[in-house]
C-alpha cells in the first residue's frame, strides 16, 4: 500500500470481492483462526434479516475447519440477533466501530489473541479502521450492494473511501 493508505489508516491486509471467497485454507496459511464479521454488505444486503446466498454454507465450512466466528455490528441487537441466530453465531451489537470495544469483546468470546484474528468488512472508515486500532488484521470485502439514497451518511462515506479502496483482490482470477 502507498503512503496515502498508511497516513489515513486505510491500508488493508487482504481484499476479497466476496466474503464467501475467503477460504479456511487461506486463513490458516496466514495463521488466522478467528474472524470478526460485519453484517450489512458483508454477510447480507443492507437491512436484510436473511443471510446472502452462500453465506450459511460458508459459515458451516468455517466452523468445520475450526475457524471461530463472531459478528460485530454497530446496529442494535434487534437488527443483528435474527441473522446471528440463523447462522448460529455469537454477536456483539452496538459494537461502536471503529472503536476497540466490539473487537475486544469478540476476541474475548473467541478466546483468541489479536495476532490470530482478522476483521472482515466492507467499510474502510469503520471496519478497517477498527481492525487497525484493535491490532487485528483486516480483510476488506467489496460491498454486496450500494446503499439507497436514504442512507446519505453511508453514501457520503463511500465517496470519501473511493480513493483508498484496494486495487488488487486476492480472489481475482478465481
Amino acid at each position: 500500500m502507498g503512503i496515502k493508505h498508511r497516513i489515513t489508516g486505510t491500508d488493508v491486509d487482504f481484499a476479497f470481492r466476496k466474503t464467501i471467497n475467503i477460504t479456511p485454507a487461506f486463513l490458516k496459511e496466514h495463521n488466522i483462526y478467528g474472524l470478526i464479521l460485519d453484517v450489512d454488505n458483508t454477510l447480507t444486503t443492507d437491512e436484510n434479516l436473511a443471510p446472502a446466498e452462500g453465506i450459511p454454507e460458508w459459515v458451516e465450512d468455517m466452523k468445520n475447519e475450526h475457524i471461530r466466528l463472531v459478528i460485530v455490528s454497530n446496529n442494535n441487537a434487534r437488527r443483528v440477533r435474527p441473522l446471528a441466530e440463523k447462522l448460529g453465531l455469537p454477536f456483539v451489537a452496538k459494537g461502536a466501530k471503529p472503536l476497540k470495544k466490539g473487537y475486544e469483546k469478540a476476541m474475548e468470546i473467541m478466546g483468541l489473541h489479536h495476532t490470530r484474528v482478522a476483521a472482515v468488512g466492507d467499510q474502510l472508515f469503520t471496519d478497517i479502521w477498527g481492525a487497525k486500532h484493535s491490532k487485528v488484521r483486516s480483510i476488506y470485502v467489496a460491498p454486496m450492494m450500494i446503499e439507497g439514497k436514504d442512507k446519505r451518511f453511508i453514501l457520503f462515506k463511500r465517496k470519501l473511501e473511493k480513493p483508498f479502496l484496494p486495487e488488487k483482490f486476492t480472489d481475482d482470477g478465481e
